[in-house]
């Protein structure tokens, strides 16, 4: 089992940033595929950003240059930095981990709880 916890979400104005973090326990490995995934309401939950050993994260469209997603090992923790936010980025943050290197939530069998994430103009 793998339990992850969100933390960073918050209210902020259009155009500022926000860091979230991803803390990972239990049954925890370094070659496991760490993905952020976002749902704002009356929407499925969308891709936002891969972490995987071994490769370059992958971002989704909508977020490449703007977020950023990393590592830190020793802490088993994914950090998801969120710069330029806009009102589009208004979701609950899920940190998810999964064995496949996929967009695919479905695929991801491990979820935290998430983390609220408003953004006002």
């Amino acid at each position: 089992q793998v339990q992850l916890v969100e933390s960073g979400g918050g209210s902020v104005q259009a155009g500022d940033s926000l860091r979230l973090s991803c803390a990972a326990s239990g049954r925890t490995s370094s070659t496991l595929t760490m993905g952020w995934f976002r749902q704002a309401p009356g929407k499925e939950r969308e891709f936002v950003a891969i972490y995987y050993s071994g490769g370059s994260p992958i971002y989704a469209e909508s977020v490449k240059g703007r977020f950023t997603v990393s590592r830190d090992n020793a802490k088993n923790t994914v950090y998801l930095q969120m710069n330029g936010l806009t009102p589009e980025d208004t979701a609950v943050y899920y940190c998810a981990a999964g064995r496949f290197l996929t967009r695919d939530p479905g695929n991801y069998g491990y979820w935290g709880q998430g983390t609220q994430v408003t953004v006002s103009s």
